[in-house]
């Protein structure tokens, strides 16, 4: 698939600011992103996944595998919604950190005035029955998940009451329950209102040569439509996640159990029989609005690490040896399933299995560009495959170290590549090299190779970067634009940053581990045309980088 050499930002659409947007960015917010991007030549937007969310408002929980999240919607553009009452959020908007909450009470209730007055007049009607139509196989099912879950007042379908909490009960409720065909027609106009923004921003962005970067999770929330009216695609006996990683010092049970993400595993074999059918409709609703996307954890696709439970009883398991957990499972641990990596024969299956379903993955694409983010226990066979089905692979560019135990420069990567020094679980560059510095002998390695990889030396000593030195110990411009050339230069096709790389925070999206707090709720101090004269500056020096290593 052929590929343009381009620079990107990870900028979620959450963290944008405009005037009068009820305290989160938009699709109109996203639009201002888009002119900036085209102005400052940034070849492409990485956005995370923009699926409807449940209580916890993580982008990697939503309940569902297709609904786009309403709070995204610009309600601006919303026939029967006066300007007036637009205004209703300004609050919200003010706000350091979005407030999910009541940005949800404010966009909910102002939707709902809209959807009153298309009943009235019904400007658009044929629009929304066509595209009721078109969508039909899997807004059927959503509008009424959706429906009941409002009524329940959670997500959580195990918790609904007894009428409604199988799919066969749900069916039957909703036929007989007298409401249901008004609340499923909103939440149907609803869905309508956010695809056709979001369609029309895509079509913008490829006018401004800007490409929107997406992201699909490898698994969807056991608490989702998709799981309760098709669980037969799914083992709800364990959930997926990933192997133990002292990385996350923060968190004791990652570092003993793993990560426990409470996704079901697929069920492969009941998916081939649909000639995967479920992953297919998905992945081609995901490409109406992105013209690339990343596969989260495609390491999944070969075999993933599974608990024999659910996390809600993680902390029962935190300091068990592995006797005493097997004596609360039934004799089951954490395991990679179906297969670990553990002898040949186990080894090849897996290999066959992954290249069989991401095969599938590049048909239901179309053309569209996919990125695999592959980071974590990555066994031996898994990135020459990639390779070869033209997925470029993530490389966090200070981690990338060669049999001599040096850091690998990046002309010496693949074009197939995706170059980056951080994702959302990570730090910002910024911060990243002030914990660094920081920390003890264990972080001086780590920081000799980034030190590397951004050619930066000790000019007086003649440091080869063989041994920690103690030159460079502060961050700023030096380190920070030697670090942006040294991206730049490697022959990687696609090269990211993060937004607060840019503008020198430390702030961060996410922290693994944890739940709450400030994780996804990142927003810029201000809009992008209203930054500081000094940060436009920075924003034409890298401009002219891009432009300089031929990534415009």
């Amino acid at each position: 698939m052929p590929r343009l050499r381009r620079l990107g930002i990870l900028l979620p659409v959450f963290s944008l600011r405009r005037g009068g947007n009820q305290g989160i960015g938009d699709t109109l917010a996203l639009r201002g992103a888009i002119d900036w991007a085209a102005k400052h030549s940034v070849g492409f937007l990485q956005l995370l996944p923009i699926n409807e969310t449940g209580a916890d408002s993580s982008p990697y929980n939503a309940i569902s595998s297709i609904a786009l999240d309403p709070v995204y919607i610009t309600l601006d553009f919303i026939p029967g919604i006066e300007a007036h009452n637009l205004k209703m959020g300004g609050g919200t908007g003010r706000k350091e950190l979005v407030d999910y909450a009541a940005v949800a009470e404010v966009k909910w209730d102002l939707l709902e005035k809209g959807y009153r007055a298309f009943c009235q007049t019904d400007e658009g009607g044929a629009d929304f029955r066509r595209f009721c139509e078109v969508e039909q196989d899997w807004l059927e099912d959503y509008t009424m998940y959706r429906s009941l879950m409002a009524l329940a007042g959670t997500e959580r379908w195990d918790e609904w009451p007894e009428e409604y909490n199988t799919a066969e009960r749900a069916r039957s409720f909703i036929s007989e329950c007298s409401e249901a065909e008004d609340r499923r027609r909103f939440y149907a106009w609803v869905q309508w209102h956010a695809f056709t923004q979001w369609r029309e921003l895509r079509t913008y962005a490829e006018q401004m040569d800007v490409k929107l970067m997406g992201d699909i999770p490898i698994g969807v929330s056991y608490y989702s439509v998709d799981v309760f009216f098709e669980p037969q695609w799914f083992d709800l006996t364990l959930s997926g996640g990933s192997p133990p990683e002292t990385f996350f010092k923060d968190d004791a049970f990652a570092c003993e159990w793993g990560q426990n993400w409470g996704v079901p595993i697929y069920r492969w074999g009941e998916l081939r029989k649909d000639d995967f059918g479920w992953w297919r409709r998905r992945v081609e609703k995901l490409t109406d609005v992105f013209n690339i996307f990343r596969i989260d954890h495609i390491l999944g696709f070969y075999r993933i690490f599974s608990f024999p439970w659910r996390p809600e009883r993680n902390d029962e398991f935190l300091g068990l040896a592995e006797l005493e957990a097997r004596m609360l499972t039934g004799g089951l641990l954490p395991r990679f399933h179906p297969n670990g990596d553990d002898n040949e024969v186990h080894k090849m299956a897996n290999l066959e299995a992954g290249d069989e379903y991401l095969k599938m993955v590049l048909e239901a694409a179309t053309g569209n560009e996919v990125v695999g983010e592959d980071l974590g226990c990555v066994p031996d066979y898994v990135r020459p495959h990639l390779a070869k089905l033209g997925i470029p692979g993530f490389k966090i560019c200070h981690w990338e170290v060669g049999e001599d135990d040096k850091v690998v420069p990046g002309g010496e990567y693949s074009e197939c590549a995706f170059a980056t020094y951080a994702t959302h679980d990570h730090e910002p560059i910024p911060a990243l090299w002030e914990s660094l510095i920081a920390g003890g002998d264990d972080t001086k390695i780590s920081l000799t190779l980034l030190r590397d990889f951004a050619g930066l030396r000790d000019s007086e000593s003649g440091h080869s970067g063989s041994e920690p030195d103690d030159s460079h110990t502060e961050y700023g411009p030096e380190v920070k634009w030697a670090l942006l050339d040294s991206l730049c230069k490697s022959k990687a096709d696609y090269a990211a940053i993060m937004v607060m790389d840019l503008i020198d925070s430390d702030r961060r999206i996410n922290i693994p581990g944890t739940v709450g707090g400030e994780n996804w709720r990142y927003r810029l101090p201000w809009k992008l045309d209203d930054m500081p004269d000094s940060l436009k500056v920075e924003c034409q020096k890298l401009k002219d980088l891009i432009d300089l290593t031929g990534r415009c």
